[in-house]
């Protein structure tokens, strides 16, 4: 079996299981790993995934994977994990978790700006590119990629829509 097809099979198996925790299932990877199998499952939701989440996932992930056929007989190592800053901002819910923070996109057919997250209004994202206020379609844009603030003094998020809770940490 392809590894594509082996990740589509634990996609399908682990779906029900990351929605009923309350999660969004962001990425399945299946790779060999010496004799065994690596099976990295990526999740994530609004406000972020607590470790005890994490856990919880990987516990039902788990016990879904052994009961199912989708790994066949090939041992395999179990990986959950959430995303890290790197992953692009492709979806809505990419862009709506990013609101507040610095990006980096380059909408189709243009050079590649920095900006802040306003909101994110349906299918669409404004954006703050040097004090002026820009709508876009997420269509019309690249991946966006968060941008790492290490100098960035905690304050209230001006952009948070009122059904967000809004969490800021120190640096």
């Amino acid at each position: 079996m392809r590894p594509t097809e082996t990740s589509d099979r634990v996609r399908r198996v682990l779906e029900p299981v990351v929605t009923a925790a309350g999660l969004d299932l962001e990425g399945v990877e299946v790779r060999p790993a010496g004799r065994r199998r690596l099976v990295r499952v990526v999740v994530d939701r609004d406000g972020g995934v607590s470790l005890d989440g994490v856990a919880a996932v990987s516990r039902a992930a788990s016990a879904a994977l052994d009961e199912s056929d989708a790994m066949g007989s090939t041992p395999y190592v179990l990986e959950v994990t959430s995303p890290g800053v790197d992953r692009p901002l492709t979806e809505q819910r990419h862009w709506r978790r990013a609101i507040g923070r610095l990006v980096q996109v380059a909408p189709f057919g243009a050079d590649a700006v920095t900006a802040r997250v306003i909101a994110v209004e349906g299918s669409a994202v404004r954006l703050d590119v040097a004090g002026h206020e820009v709508r876009h379609e997420i269509a019309e844009l690249g991946p966006g990629h968060v941008q790492v603030e290490f100098a960035r003094a905690p304050a209230e998020q001006p952009y948070a829509d009122e059904h967000e809770e809004a969490r800021w940490t120190s640096t």
